[in-house]
């Protein structure tokens, strides 16, 4: 099993950052080093894929929407993988969710993930 525990979420005024963080525990992190991605949902919303990342770090993928703001990186050592987002505009508030997935390459479908951690509010205001 695998447990994921996301934070960093908060308020911040369009225009600002905040920097995500999401904590692996169980099976290590860096034994069994797979892909991770970030996936968001806005009330009244589906759930939609932000950012993803290769096992190694080595290639990563980003939605249109965040590409040029967002940026994924991981650290194996420490079985953390971030999403550091800059300019952020209200259309990027949401619960922000981290997600692992049983394969190495990174994947852009929700159900490619199979494990979830709880999520993370970001609420960005004008």
């Amino acid at each position: 099993q695998v447990q994921l525990v996301e934070s960093g979420g908060g308020l911040v005024q369009a225009g600002g950052s905040l920097r995500l963080s999401c904590a692996a525990s169980g099976r290590t992190f860096s034994s069994y080093a797979m892909a991770m991605g970030w996936f968001r949902q806005a009330p009244g919303k589906e759930r939609e894929f932000v950012a993803a990342i290769n096992w190694s770090g080595s290639y990563t993928d980003y939605a249109d929407a965040v590409k040029g703001r967002f940026t994924i990186s991981r650290d194996n050592a420490k079985n953390t993988v971030y999403l550091q987002m800059n300019s952020l505009e209200p259309e990027d508030t949401a619960v922000y969710f981290c997600a692992r997935r049983p394969d190495t390459q990174l994947a852009v479908r929700s159900t490619d993930y199979t494990y979830w951690g709880q999520g993370t509010q970001v609420t960005v205001s004008s």
